[in-house]
């Protein structure tokens, strides 16, 4: 039987519908502190994240004690973060987003909350990990990938597209977490590059097919490294934490991971970035802030900490995974994968949630 897990589905669904209607009538008045002047230094910026304490907390810590800059941050899931912006509005107290993914950006940018960034900043990052219109940058890179346990499901026995997962062979042995913002991208992804009719045919045959619902990607890489569940769909850094956690190496798990080849879906590279709020649009200690996430100190903690891709050239990846540019990655603009609210009721519907 498959665990089940909710989600504030109807929730973040109002808040995008009313945050569209909303920015549909923009007055287009220019936010405090954005009109061309650098506003003056108080030493203290507001993060929303939807990236998790344990991950990030560390950084900003040192971020704080190197330039006296006081971070005061705000933690949930990434949708329910950007639930919250969607709702405060220009009311929001926040001066940057951290997301873990582009489409929670980019439904935030599409309300009309996110001032565009400086060329400066954002001509650091290649242009497939940045909004086309500079109110979003990506800060790093993560893979979809397949996790497998070889002595249990050998890489000759695996699918080599991710629609084969809801082949009759893979009954009950799939991880997925419906609930996860990375899957929600995913699934948007699908639908950019296929359509809402093939999207839908596909999680209602995942649904169908018996998968292992859990609550998170760390848990689906805990079980298929334990031999509970067969395979799952995470991301790639999964990996590098549980190895981290035990003591280990990434090779010295038992789990490998799998990229779809042939530009298949499953194989999306998605971003987690940051967006800056009108309000800070000429912030000083944002601009730093934005500038320390993407300098070689803060590239270097998501690839050694982390386990992620840096955005930035000159910081290598982590050694268990291929090179950024070597993947083969669906034809998806990263910045068309904004519908959130289609996303969702694409995987309430399907039956993966209730």
């Amino acid at each position: 039987m498959r665990r089940v897990l909710r989600g504030p589905y109807t929730a973040l669904m109002t808040a995008l519908l009313a945050a569209s209607v909303a920015a549909c009538g923009d007055s287009g008045d220019v936010p405090a502190g954005a009109s061309g002047t650098a506003a003056p230094s108080d030493k203290k910026i507001t993060v929303y994240s939807g990236r998790s304490e344990n991950l990030v907390k560390p950084l900003l810590e040192t971020f704080s004690q190197q330039t006296g800059i006081t971070v005061e941050t705000r933690y949930a899931g990434t949708s329910a973060m950007a639930t919250q912006l969607l709702e405060e509005g220009d009311k929001s107290p926040a001066d940057v987003f951290f997301a873990q993914d582009a489409g929670a950006l980019g439904a935030v940018a599409k309300a009309g909350l996110f001032a565009p960034q400086p060329s400066e900043v954002t001509g650091k990052v290649p242009d497939a990990y940045r909004a086309k219109s500079g109110e979003w940058v990506g800060v790093t890179a993560r893979a979809r990938v397949l996790v497998h346990n070889p002595e249990t499901t050998p890489q000759a026995d695996l699918p080599k597209s991710v629609f084969e997962l809801t082949d009759a062979k893979w009954k009950g042995k799939v991880g997925v977490a419906p609930t996860n913002a990375s899957f929600q991208a995913f699934v948007t992804a699908v639908t950019v590059q296929h359509g809402a009719a093939r999207a839908q045919e596909f999680l209602k045959g995942l649904a169908a097919n018996d998968p292992q619902i859990r609550d998170g990607n760390a848990k689906i890489m805990e079980e298929v490294e334990s031999g509970k569940i067969a395979v799952g769909l995470i991301n790639h850094y999964y990996l590098g934490e549980l190895a981290k956690e035990q003591g280990k190496s990434p090779e010295a798990l038992k789990s490998r991971l799998h990229f779809f080849p042939g530009g298949d879906s499953g194989a999306l590279v998605n971003i987690a970035g940051v967006g800056v709020l009108k309000r800070a649009a000429q912030d000083a200690d944002v601009r730093t802030f934005v500038d320390y996430l993407l300098g070689a100190e803060g590239q270097k903690y998501f690839v050694e900490k982390t386990f992620e891709y840096p955005v930035v050239a000159g910081v290598p990846a982590p050694s268990f995974v291929p090179a950024l540019d070597s993947l083969n990655v669906p034809k998806v603009d990263l910045n068309d994968i904004d519908d959130l609210a289609a996303t969702v009721k694409l995987i309430k519907d399907s039956g993966l949630v209730p």
